[in-house]
């Protein structure tokens, strides 16, 4: 216990508050630089003040360091700004729940060597007796790295931002049918609701005190920003409406829509003044330049427009982009415009001319842009869930930022140029500094999703497969990456280790298998002959032969050491994505060769005596069946959406479903009766996984979370949040290590705290 804790403890309630409200802002006006920096380091205090004030509050106490004439070393600053970025990049986790402090802070800060950091994190490691993971190595975002800040509240994909002229106030559009309202500066929101359907533009007006939002509901709304009123509702569109741009003075808007034209409006009454037609497919965006007399639209028939806004006239049309135009930004100074197409590519125009002056290539997916004030840099948004910074003169790429687990989807730079929010697929907005030249880190990671993580019997060694067609194998104590194999053409959807623990087969989109030496990385054998996608692979128990799972509807049996394919089995009903054998080795189970199964089986496991197979299905349910009769038992029904996986507990008596309808379900095995609906997660759920002893289980979810639940009592027990959607996990033999793939291609390695680690053999 620290002595801020000790002493924090003899006081009331009240004072106690008092005390952390006031104590850091009374240390920096009487210069008492060193106990300021000693009570910023001390985890008891930063826990105490998130805990009674929250975390903006918590934030700001950094700041009275930085900003006022504390004296401070070098390193004293340096160590108190990483902290700071720490919670601030983890603000919108700390928001929602307190007790993720310590994971976020040892998963973001573990890797720098700075020692009132390193005293801190010790003290972390002992925040708490009950059952919590603890990350094993720094396998966060750092602090420092990638974006300042992420803003979450949306329950479904983030559309488009924009930014206000203050730079301090951003509007967010989303799939969930409504608006929010951010300080830029707290991360507090409001919420703007009236569309019935995916918002999918906005644009704040030159005054910040109106915004205009666009819909697929076919109209567009008028809003009071200060109240959130909804001012009015302009209807004319016979489509969607893909975009909006309001004028410099205020008084005029464009939108633009899937009904293949463009509308110009009287924002102060509502009115259509006129409509622009010339595009022959839908028009996805709209810019207006800076004098208010052109306009710029971006369609889906390839070309832009370039628009007298004053009579309507077309006056030229940009040819160039070899598919779907999606966004276009004008310079300030109107000579230039940028689009972004979904080929990949980003064209600087000459707009008096119309002629193309560059082609900016990079991004291996659609995107959109936005231009800074200054018209010397852009910044790109893409499916490729990265945003670029471009010199507009050189057409050169000065940086990509990373961070965003989904598409993103738009971009908006403030009008100071310093900072852009991006919006994404992934539910949240994050905002960058795009001045910033510090790089990032090479990621000790995939590039892509993890699909799969296996974990060897000894427990010391786990390998991971991901969609960037390779895999990796790592140490478990220590979260190292020992090595990376590659050799796959395609992703790696399954990894199998054997029971020796020497060799592991992985199962690839390319439709093949490889054999890997474990110990040195070589790849021994490729086999071949599957004519589609290979989607499992499972090794029996004598370790002699394999068999995978295709998606030509195929099983095939492997002779392990010679590579041979020693039978095929046909189901010609659907694509198989899940195998499993039987631990005496002796029978094999082709699930959808049982009668009974009417989709894709995406999941399987095999109860401790063998005898028993549940298997789960894209139809919602799971069916309980008899190894040795090949009779389907019983039908598990209750999920509302497609059941991903399931885990048979070890006593064999009770089994997890996790399903992409955010809940876990508890059978039992026995009856088949469900027992009861673990809810939480706010996405699906792709993974799960049940501790040796059969009393807890965790979950991995497209969310960013794993979940600890206990068994008995259905309760969740405690949460982690990652930087991506969860995608798998596993728990390895002593009960406690865990290790978990996301889908930024992270693999996490932590410990489940609380809990007695169990040995190997026991």
């Amino acid at each position: 216990m620290s002595k801020f804790k000790e002493r924090l403890g003899k006081l009331s309630p009240k004072k106690r508050l008092y005390a952390l409200e006031t104590l850091p802002g009374h240390l920096a006006q009487s210069v008492q630089g060193e106990r300021l920096h000693q009570l910023l380091t001390d985890f008891d205090f930063i826990e105490a003040k998130l805990d009674a004030v929250g975390v903006q509050g918590l934030i700001e106490d950094y700041d009275l360091a930085r900003v006022s004439d504390v004296l401070l070393s070098e390193g004293q600053g340096e160590s108190l700004g990483l902290i700071q970025g720490a919670i601030r990049k983890s603000a919108h986790v700390l928001e929602m729940d307190k007790t993720q402090l310590a994971g976020h802070l040892l998963g973001r800060l573990l890797d720098f060597e700075v020692p009132e950091i390193k005293g801190m994190l010790e003290q972390a490691k002992q925040w708490k007796d009950s059952l919590w993971l603890r990350p094993l190595k720094g396998n966060l975002e750092r602090s420092g790295e990638g974006c300042l800040r992420t803003l979450n509240g949306h329950t479904s994909q983030v559309l488009a931002v924009a930014i206000a002229p203050d730079g301090k106030t951003a509007i967010s559009a989303s799939a969930d049918d409504t608006l929010k309202i951010w300080d830029t500066e707290s991360g507090t929101e409001r919420t703007l609701t009236g569309h019935t359907n995916w918002v999918k533009a906005v644009a704040i007006a030159p005054d910040g005190k109106t915004a205009i939002s666009a819909s697929y509901d076919s109209t567009l709304k008028i809003w009071d920003i200060d109240s959130g009123t909804e001012l009015r509702t302009l209807i004319g569109h016979t489509g969607k409406v893909w975009g909006v741009a309001i004028a410099p003075d205020g008084q005029t808007a464009i939108s633009a829509s899937h009904d293949k034209t463009l509308k110009i409006w009287d924002t102060e009454t509502g009115k259509e003044v006129r409509t622009l037609t010339g595009h022959t497919e839908s028009v996805n965006a709209v810019a207006i330049a800076r004098d208010g007399k052109t306009a710029i639209s971006a369609s889906e028939d390839k070309t832009l427009k370039i628009w007298d806004t004053e009579t309507g006239t077309e006056l030229r049309t940009l040819t160039g982009h070899t598919d779907s135009v999606n966004a276009v930004a004008i310079a300030r100074d109107g000579k230039t415009a940028i689009s972004a197409s979904h080929d990949k590519t980003l064209k600087i125009w000459d707009t008096e001319t119309g002629t193309e002056l560059r082609t900016l290539t990079g991004h291996t997916i659609g995107v959109t842009v936005a231009i800074a004030p200054d018209g010397k840099t852009v910044i790109s948004a893409s499916g490729d869930n990265t945003l670029k910074i471009w010199d507009t003169e050189s057409g050169k790429k000065l940086r990509t930022l990373t961070g965003h687990a989904y598409y993103v989807n738009a971009v908006a730079i403030a009008p100071d140029g310093k900072t852009a929010i991006s919006a994404s697929y992934d539910r949240t907005l994050k905002i960058w500094d795009t001045e910033s030249g510090k790089k990032l880190r090479t990621l000790t990671g995939h590039t892509n999703s993890v699909n799969a993580v296996a974990i060897a019997p000894d427990g010391k060694t786990a390998i991971s497969a991901s969609y960037d067609r390779t895999l990796k194998i790592w140490d478990t104590e220590t979260g190292t990456e020992l090595r990376t194999l590659t050799g796959h053409t395609d992703g790696v959807k399954a990894v199998a280790i054997a029971p020796d623990g020497k060799t592991a087969i992985s199962a690839s989109w390319d439709q093949t298998l490889k054999i890997w030496d474990i110990e040195s990385g070589i790849e021994l054998l490729t086999l071949t002959g599957h004519t589609r996608e290979v989607n499992a692979v499972a090794i029996a128990p004598d370790g002699k032969t394999a068999i995978s799972a295709s998606r030509d509807y195929t099983l095939k049996i492997w002779d392990i050491e010679s590579g041979k394919k020693l039978r095929t089995l046909t189901d010609d009903t659907n694509s198989l994505n899940g195998v499993e054998i039987a631990p005496n080795g002796k029978r094999v189970h082709v699930l959808r060769s049982l009668t009974g199964i009417n989709n894709w089986v995406l999941g399987v496991a095999i109860a401790p005596d063998g005898k028993t197979v549940i298997s789960a299905s894209y139809d919602s349910t799971l069916k309980i069946w008899d190894t040795e009769s090949c009779t389907e038992l019983r039908t598990l029904t209750g999920h509302a959406h497609y059941v991903n996986t399931v885990a048979i507990a070890p006593d064999g008596k009770t089994a997890i479903s996790a399903s992409a309808d955010d809940t876990l379900k508890i059978w039992d095995t026995e009856t088949g009766t469900e027992l009861r609906t673990l809810t939480g997660h706010t996405s699906e759920v792709w993974g799960v996984a049940i501790t040796p002893d059969g009393q807890t289980a965790i979950s991995a979810s497209l969310d960013n979370t794993l979940k600890i639940w206990d068994l008995l009592s259905g309760k969740e027990i405690a949460s982690f949040s990652g930087d991506g959607g969860f995608a798998c996990c596993a728990i390895a033999p002593d009960g406690v290590t865990v290790v978990a793939g996301d889908r930024s291609g992270r693999v996490h390695f932590l410990r489940l705290e609380g809990v007695k680690q169990l040995t190997v053999d026991s």
